[in-house]
């Protein structure tokens, strides 16, 4: 249909909400494409800088001797499991805070082992910084003593390790609760 023209032609009428007329141009799409991305790589570029800056840095100094050390920890606990010793650690909490802790130590025929250096270390897994170290002094054959002040209920990880002289014989960490 063609278009009329002359004075029958009709009007265009204007919109009654008083809008005009946009029509969407390649020229818009092209600037709402750019400017979308470009928040995108802005935000992104924000939150790489702020894992960069909170970041604490490297855990290892050096990982050969991380992987030596490792190795030196899968020899000691096979040496550990060869001696099939029997250690059980027996934790119990005052309502005033204060911890005791007995371990009983036996050799593989069930005798006591004696002349250790045993130590504790109570370590809270939600924070560290409530961590306590528990001195365990030989208080029977093969008994050893010691308590910790100051030790809130909840979850602790409790490691024992036991030395004879400066070589490590015995490692274990288990979670307990002390209530």
């Amino acid at each position: 249909m063609a278009a009329r023209t002359g004075p029958n032609a009709i009007a265009p009428q204007p919109d009654p909400n008083g809008s005009t007329d946009r029509r969407l141009t390649g020229r818009a799409v092209l600037l709402y494409v750019l400017a979308f991305f470009g928040v995108i790589v802005g935000v992104n570029l924000v939150m790489m800088k702020l894992a960069i800056d909170t970041m604490p840095g490297l855990e290892v100094d050096s990982s050969y001797r991380a992987g030596n050390a490792y190795n030196a920890e899968i020899a000691a606990a096979r040496g550990q499991s060869a001696r099939e010793w029997q250690v059980a650690g027996h934790l119990r909490r005052d309502a005033d805070g204060r911890a005791f802790l007995e371990v009983q130590a036996r050799d593989r025929g069930g005798a006591p082992l004696t002349g250790l250096g045993f130590s504790a270390h109570l370590e809270r897994p939600i924070d560290k910084r409530a961590d306590r170290s528990v001195v365990l002094r030989e208080q029977g054959v093969g008994i050893y003593r010691g308590e910790a002040e100051n030790l809130a209920p909840g979850q602790w990880d409790l490691v024992l390790e036991a030395e004879r002289g400066s070589e490590r014989l015995f490692l274990s960490k288990n979670r307990v609760e002390l209530k």
